[in-house]
């Protein structure tokens, strides 16, 4: 294994945002990327994912020596002691299990998701019940001078969340998967290839491409998806571009030192102007990226007098990671009762699976029943306000198949009238709320992607970039190959993993900073998570005026005013 330089690790580290001034924490760093043995990308990743845990602590020598006897070590040592270690925390059998079930029928919210019936040794987590800045804004987007962050005057009456692509072609239950062959995935990576180069041709007028290996003395245009010369990271000298069978499906090497600025990634379509007098390797000049599909357009005139739409949107975690207790979700619940939105869009993970005691095997009751007890506590802790709630799975959700795309929850206990106000949706989706369409997913594909797109010159910050990369590329998940945690059905990713057209807002959610950002005419809105490891997070709100008032012609925004909040 190559060992791993301060250059490459200070790269890292400006990738995620991360400051490190003093040279002897970069030294510390590097010292436990050799003992180690970790790469730099591989270091921080380990770090991301730590820090999420925490809260965020600021990278120190203190903090590091944290890092590395909670982390690092134990990646090192045996789990042999595993068993005995937590012997005394192990699962009830049947019977005592369904008496907690009987014990908590018909509890109000906070009782049914009491500590008590998940886990014996459960206790409420300290530093989320100490947390600071409760309700405070973090983020603002648009005119919010006056605001009144309330639904209208009946939440929730006449807003019927509708999948856009009807309930034929919509992913509506769970199928069968783990049966793809590989010509299929060739088969949609080739269809991806040609449908945007036919939308890039005929966007830029070009008139024909050339295959990407042919030897040509002149200036010529190619098609292809970008690739990985290698299973490594991809960087400026490893970029390859694979035709697709129409242009020969080969592969060529690219050379961009001649282009001014770029942004590429493993899995982008693009089209590349430059010469190749070798066959051997293409030297871009010049770079055509995609273009946005159109926005919704209702042939439903709107009134213009309504009142603005209230949109709640959170992401899970609901626990702290220290602790089996629904606090942060009863405080939710808590703020939805006080602002009576109009939508409220929950997406998981609500059992996640990476949480410290359900990893430990630590609960004492089944996951579908915990989550079952979590939503009837959301559903029946909201019915005064009559809101209505759309719920998203998430690849985390501990009890939910973790395949992409996936499926919908189903939750076959809600009563006639719980299911009316009531919306089960699939991860991604595209729905239509009130004449406004909102992209929604809860797979984290910012970080996915933020690990391994390569830049040069672009004024615009990462977020931008890598939203915008969605929105040309067309797709809610247009990183390929997938990270390893995702685990992707290709033929159904063609038919539910696409974006019909460009939502007039985004939401996706991530361990990345939240944020709210108009992104080529689309609001993209970064939530953040109800919890970040131990201690309290944030939440979405928006108001959303179907009927906005076009400006000397152009497009405006549905999307009024957004905050983030903390919890």
């Amino acid at each position: 294994m190559a060992l791993v330089t301060a250059e490459e690790l200070q790269s890292e580290l400006d990738m995620f945002s991360i400051p490190c001034q003093d040279e002897s924490v970069l030294d510390k760093m590097l010292e436990q990327c050799i003992c180690y043995q970790l790469q730099a990308d591989e270091m921080l990743h380990q770090w991301v994912a730590y820090g999420s845990k925490k809260g965020g602590p600021k990278l120190t020598m203190d903090t590091l020596d944290q890092f590395e006897h909670e982390v690092l070590k134990k990646r090192t040592k045996s789990r042999q002691n595993f068993r005995k270690e937590d012997s005394h925390n192990r699962t009830r059998d049947i019977q005592t299990v369904h008496d907690l079930c009987s014990e908590t029928e018909s509890a109000s919210p906070g009782l049914l998701l009491s500590p008590a019936s998940f886990s014996p040794s459960a206790t409420p987590s300290q530093k989320y019940s100490q947390r600071g800045g409760k309700g405070e804004v973090v983020v603002t987007f648009g005119a919010v001078q006056g605001t009144r962050w309330v639904g209208r005057k009946n939440p929730g009456a006449g807003v019927q969340p509708e999948l856009l692509e009807g309930p034929d072609d919509s992913l509506r239950c769970s199928y069968k998967y783990m049966f793809q062959r590989l010509r299929d995935v060739r088969n949609v990576l080739t269809e991806k290839i040609e449908e945007l180069g036919e939308n890039l041709r005929t966007h830029f007028s070009i008139e024909e491409f050339s295959p990407v290996s042919l030897p040509a003395q002149d200036s010529i245009t190619v098609l292809g998806q970008v690739c990985c010369d290698s299973n490594g990271k991809l960087n400026a000298q490893s970029v390859l571009l694979e035709a697709g069978p129409e242009q020969g499906g080969q592969q060529v090497p690219v050379d961009l030192s001649e282009l001014k600025e770029y942004s590429l990634f493993p899995g982008q379509v693009v089209v590349m102007e430059g010469m190749n007098a070798t066959g051997r390797k293409l030297v871009a000049s010049k770079l055509y990226e995609g273009v946005p599909l159109p926005f919704y357009t209702s042939n439903v005139k709107m009134e213009t007098d309504e009142e603005p739409m209230n949109v709640l949107v959170a992401c899970g975690p609901y626990m702290p990671s220290d602790s089996l207790t629904f606090d942060p979700l009863l405080d939710l619940i808590s703020v939805i009762v006080r602002d009576r939105p109009d939508v409220c869009l929950l997406l998981g993970p609500f059992v996640d699976s990476k949480h410290e005691q359900i990893e430990k095997a630590q609960v004492t009751e089944t996951f579908e029943a915990i989550f079952s007890r979590c939503i009837e506590s959301i559903v029946d802790g909201t019915k005064s306000v009559g809101c209505h709630l759309v719920f998203v799975p998430s690849q985390r959700d501990i009890h939910h198949h973790f395949i992409y795309p996936q499926p919908p929850f189903t939750l076959p206990n809600l009563s006639k009238d719980q299911a009316q106000r009531v919306t089960l949706v699939p991860d991604p989706c595209t729905l239509l709320i009130d004449g406004v369409t909102f992209g929604v997913t809860s797979t984290d594909i910012l970080f996915h992607m933020g690990a391994e797109e390569i830049s040069c010159g672009t004024g615009s910050d990462r977020f931008s970039r890598i939203l915008k990369h969605m929105l040309t590329q067309r797709s809610y998940y247009p990183l390929y190959p997938p990270v390893e945690e995702v685990n992707m059905d290709y033929e159904k990713f063609q038919s539910f993993g696409q974006m019909p057209l460009t939502p007039d807002v985004l939401i996706i959610p991530s361990e990345l900073r939240y944020f709210v950002k108009d992104v080529a005419g689309c609001v993209c809105v970064n939530p953040g998570r109800l919890t970040k490891g131990q201690v309290g997070g944030t939440y979405g709100r928006m108001l959303i005026q179907s009927s906005a008032t076009p400006e000397d012609g152009k497009r405006v925004n549905p999307c009024l005013t957004a905050q983030v909040v903390k919890i």
